[in-house]
């Protein structure tokens, strides 16, 4: 890298513009020849951890009639996953710069393959719960390092776009593919299969990772690991992300739900404390101070509030209101995936070497915006094609389109003993903005609903059709608020990111974000 962080200019200095874009942007001449072998199985294992995110919700009724798991427990088989996968990403980025990132890819999906085998072979809940858990641990080791041999394979500014590309509409689309197979799988076969299908996936990709990837030399950080900061970051994190998670099954003025609300404030200030002072942190504050970087991660973060929420009301929506099937639920999901596959691959890829960043993301955002406008106009009698069909397609496009650039930058232009946690942080801004959105989204809604009947109850009628009008209005209530959300969105991506486009001049910069997408293109790849 031909500069540091410590070394970039200040957030918002002017630039000159670069002598010789072109020949900075020309393909790496030490580009490892197997990295598009590579991106097959590192998209392979993006998108086994995707839909396991989504599989399991559809299986989770015949799990808990087939374990005895009362009502006051099955939120364990999420909550498990949430809390291990949520407060070790930071921990497992980390690892994945101190060890390497292959060794840290193999592990993560060896163990995910053997807690998949533990979950679906369990015979309790406390078994199941605990293979959710081991799952979660092994995802934080993965996630991180996908994302981050992605950014040390792909250097070149339009290999990076395709790779990203790919990348992108896996990651957005995934969740509901995970709808359609969790359906398939516990429909025809049985709920453990939604466990053991991540076994071949893993597998695969494990083998191919071991023979194919090449991880670039010099890019580790063999410092010494940061105890304080591990324990901070992920007791931090565990607190927020369960506080979430309480606030919508408590409600949020629970004593304990405030306490851990509380306890993550607390701990997290100490976190960023203890980071500013340490010699070798576990997450250099230069990661997320450079104002792009930081620009992706809210921006992001909003966003995945957004979709999460429009997930859960959606699927309720289809499958309660309307009476579709778990597997006719997730087939309806379909355009929504087109959507994003179009979006990121067709959409931000082609565009991203030719325009800024901002000017993706926040369009993509509006326009996703737009398409859960479209659902604020629900009904029970709505027409499937007449509304629910357009507004998925805006949706998906929209998304696909911001989300490319965006997992792009939030690696482009760091250091490469900075990857991995880099990386965590894309996917820590995911997890905690999933958490948010379930839990703000969700009681935005049940309050709604609980006016509406309230309120026309003494009008008589039919108490069924009643009912359902009013979780109707509840998501309605619930969806004005994540299109609300998405506009926040779109409003930091424009004002907060303003790196140029990759091989062009940057503009004026946050510092080391746009020198970065030069130098990143200049990096000496040499190969193990």
């Amino acid at each position: 890298m031909s500069k540091s962080a410590s070394s970039a200019e200040p957030a918002g200095s002017e630039q000159q513009p670069a002598t010789a874009p072109a020949a900075r942007h020309t393909s790496a001449p030490h580009a490892e020849p197997t990295r598009w072998k590579a991106l097959t199985f590192i998209a392979l294992a993006q998108l086994m951890v995707v839909l396991d995110a989504t599989i399991v919700n559809i299986a989770l009724p015949s799990a808990q009639r087939d374990l005895g798991i009362s009502d006051g427990n099955k939120q364990w088989v999420i909550t498990a996953y949430a809390l291990a996968f949520g407060g070790l990403l930071l921990f497992g980025g980390r690892l994945a710069d101190l060890w390497g990132r292959k060794r840290v890819f193999v592990i993560g999906l060896l163990g995910f393959a053997t807690a998949s085998a533990i979950g679906g072979a369990a015979n309790g809940e406390a078994m199941l719960f605990g293979a959710r858990a081991l799952q979660g641990v092994f995802g934080a080791l993965l996630a991180p390092a996908a994302l981050s041999l992605l950014a040390v394979l792909f250097t070149d500014a339009k290999e990076r776009a395709k790779a990203f590309g790919i990348y992108g509409a896996i990651a957005g689309g995934g969740g509901a593919v995970g709808l359609i197979l969790g359906g398939v799988l516990t429909e025809y076969l049985d709920w453990r299969w939604t466990f053991f299908v991540n076994i071949p996936f893993a597998i695969v990709a494990a083998l191919g990772a071991y023979f194919v990837i090449r991880e670039p030399e010099g890019g580790r950080n063999r410092n010494p690991l940061d105890l304080a900061g591990v324990v901070l970051s992920t007791l931090g994190l565990v607190s927020l992300v369960y506080g979430f998670t309480r606030a919508e099954s408590d409600g949020w003025s629970d004593a304990t739900t405030i306490s851990l609300f509380v306890a993550s404030v607390v701990l997290l200030l100490a976190f960023v404390v203890v980071e500013s002072r340490v010699a070798h942190p576990l997450l250099p504050l230069r990661v997320v101070a450079d104002r792009n970087r930081g620009g992706v991660y809210s921006s992001l973060g909003l966003a995945i509030i957004a979709m999460f929420g429009l997930f859960l009301f959606l699927t309720y929506y289809l499958q309660v209101v309307k009476g579709y099937s778990a597997m006719e639920t997730g087939f309806a999901f379909l355009p929504m995936i087109a959507g994003m596959i179009t979006g990121s691959t067709q959409i931000g890829a082609r565009l991203m070497t030719r325009v800024a960043p901002r000017l993706l993301m926040g369009p993509g955002f509006l326009v996703a915006a737009l398409g859960m406008l479209l659902l604020t106009q629900l009904e029970i009698g709505s027409s499937y094609a007449g509304l629910i069909l357009p507004a998925q397609l805006l949706l998906g496009l929209g998304m696909g389109t911001a989300f490319m650039p965006a997992m792009s930058l939030a690696t482009y232009g760091i250091e490469p003993r900075d990857a991995g946690v880099a990386s965590a942080m894309v996917n820590t801004s995911q997890q905690v903005g999933g958490a948010i959105g379930t839990a703000l989204l969700n009681t935005i809604a049940a309050s709604a609903t609980t006016s509406y009947i309230t309120s026309h109850a003494t009008a008589g009628g039919n108490p069924q059709l009643l009912e359902l009008r009013g979780m109707v209005e509840g998501y309605s209530s619930a969806i004005w608020w994540a299109v609300g959300i998405l506009a926040v969105a779109a409003v930091i991506a424009v004002t907060a990111i303003n790196t140029g486009r990759p091989g062009g001049s940057p503009a004026a910069s946050g510092g080391e974000g746009a020198e970065g997408l030069e130098d990143a293109t200049k990096m000496p790849i040499a190969m193990h």
